[in-house]
């Protein structure tokens, strides 16, 4: 089984200087890409002029994560393709455990344990050992919930999980195209979780492999700053729009925004204004793209079992339930 390593990259030379040797080296039987947002440093010169087998696929901007997969990935020919982030360091034989969940069920969505590479015996945020999410849409993981990071000691094993991490994933390109690939408008963060939303509602499952691991630089790409807020804030509320049941759309979203504001008053009193605004300027965003977003909604059949618990919020922040194996 032969896979296309997908990386995406704009202006990362550094962390190509960092990771690209190890994944060309730990990634046997595999072509490896490079999909260039565009970059203004030396990425591409670096990659033609020390890893002639790399095919690197340049477009003519910077299209985001979404879009930018959505054209690279046209011009990747294997059955197979990972997705992986240019700050992502691969172990020794990362694959042979995901391969053979692949033999197994050639049309899931496989994700490896991700742990922190600067704090490597500790999950990373972006995955950690797979993703859900509760009912009102706010994302969390086995081994990450919110901020709180668990040492892995290896208490999280194969399981089926609601959505595997865009730092890492590995499906077939067939799969990726039936879904739908990744919704353009998000243009990062979140864009995994959505399709695999999307994937769960057809019908396609999703794993952890967790004796395949991985490193994370985590937050190399988008900075911990208002631009990201203002993604996730945005981003979550068009994914809810797009995939929830459309008998419980009016009532989720309205308790969401409710929880949202909560949360933009809790940045509010820790000092963090720029985040603050960001949250209104996502919702006003998303109103704006609501009608739209109504009509090009897909009313196909949506699976009302899609999250884990009813509320992470309620659960970490009043009952004190910071760990996955607590709920």
């Amino acid at each position: 089984m032969k896979i296309g390593v997908v990386i995406i990259n704009w202006n990362g030379l550094n962390l190509l200087k960092s990771h690209l040797k190890t994944v060309i080296d730990y990634s046997e039987n595999c072509t490896i890409y490079v999909i260039d947002n565009f970059s203004s440093d030396q990425s591409i010169s670096y990659i033609e002029e020390n890893y002639r087998d790399v095919k690197v696929i340049s477009l003519d901007k910077n299209y985001g994560f979404a879009e930018g997969y959505n054209l690279g990935l046209k011009e990747v020919k294997e059955e197979y393709i990972c997705i992986l982030n240019n700050d992502i360091q691969v172990s020794k034989d990362w694959l042979k455990p995901i391969r053979q969940k692949l033999h197994k069920d050639p049309e899931s969505i496989i994700q490896p344990i991700i742990r922190d590479i600067n704090n490597t015996n500790y999950f990373e945020y972006a995955g950690a050992a797979g993703g859900f999410i509760d009912k009102y849409g706010y994302p969390f993981c086995r081994g990450r919930i919110f901020n709180t990071i668990e040492k892995d000691k290896n208490q999280y094993v194969d399981s089926e999980i609601f959505w595997a991490s865009g730092a890492c994933m590995v499906l077939s390109k067939d799969t990726f195209n039936k879904i739908g690939g990744f919704d353009e408008k998000f243009y990062a963060h979140m864009e995994e979780i959505d399709m695999c939303w999307r994937g769960f509602n057809l019908g396609y499952k999703c794993f952890l492999v967790s004796e395949s691991k991985v490193f994370h630089v985590g937050a190399a790409t988008i900075k911990r700053n208002s631009n990201k807020t203002y993604l996730n804030y945005r981003n979550s509320l068009i994914m809810l729009t797009k995939n929830l049941p459309i008998e419980t759309l009016i009532i989720t979203i309205f308790f969401r925004l409710i929880l949202d504001m909560i949360s933009s008053f809790r940045m509010l009193l820790s000092g963090n204004f720029s985040h603050f605004i960001s949250i209104y300027k996502a919702h006003v965003d998303y109103f704006i793209m609501l009608k739209s977003l109504l009509r090009s909604r897909d009313n196909s059949h949506k699976n009302a079992n899609y999250f884990k618990i009813n509320s992470i919020v309620i659960n970490y922040f009043l009952l004190g339930k910071k760990k996955f194996f607590q709920l």
